[in-house]
C-alpha cells in the first residue's frame, strides 16, 4: 500500500476510487498528485486538486494567448547575453510614442507634478476663518 502512495501517478477503477473518494481527494492536495480513474481498464477520468486544477487552465490560457512564448523568451535570454537588448525602445520612448509625455519631471524619474496641489486641511481651514471676518 505504500508504493501505491508514493507513485506520482496512480491508476486505479473507478469502481475503488467510489470507495476511496475522501483518502484520494486528500492525497490530490500534495504537490503534482493525481489519480487517473480507468473503466474498464482504460483511462476515463483524472482526479487532481482544484489548486492543480485552476494551474493548468492558467497555463493552457497563456499559451493560447502567448503561442510563442517560449521562443520569445529563448530570444529575450540572447539579447541580454549579448547586450541587444540596450538597443531596446525605453519606456520613455513609448510613452513619448504614444503621447504619454510627462510634462514636468521632477528629481525622480517618474514623478508626479505638485505644482497644482490643492492645500492641506490645516491650510483649508485657516483660510476659511479669515474669509468669515
Amino acid at each position: 500500500m505504500e508504493d501505491f502512495l508514493m507513485d506520482v501517478k496512480t491508476t486505479i477503477p473507478i469502481s475503488e476510487a467510489r470507495k476511496r473518494i475522501f483518502e484520494i481527494a486528500n492525497e490530490v492536495q500534495k504537490a503534482s498528485r493525481y489519480y487517473t480513474l480507468t473503466e474498464n481498464g482504460r483511462p476515463k477520468a483524472v482526479l487532481m486538486s482544484a489548486e492543480d486544477f485552476e494551474s493548468w487552465q492558467e497555463t493552457i490560457e497563456v499559451m493560447r494567448e502567448f503561442p510563442n512564448l517560449d521562443k520569445d523568451i529563448t530570444r529575450v535570454d540572447r539579447a541580454v547575453e549579448s547586450g541587444e537588448y540596450k538597443k531596446w525602445t525605453t519606456l520613455d520612448g513609448l510613452l513619448k510614442e504614444y503621447g504619454y509625455v510627462l510634462a514636468d519631471k521632477g528629481k525622480n524619474k517618474y514623478h508626479v507634478s505638485t505644482k497644482n496641489r490643492t492645500r492641506g486641511k490645516k491650510a483649508a481651514r485657516q483660510n476659511s476663518k479669515s474669509l468669515s471676518k
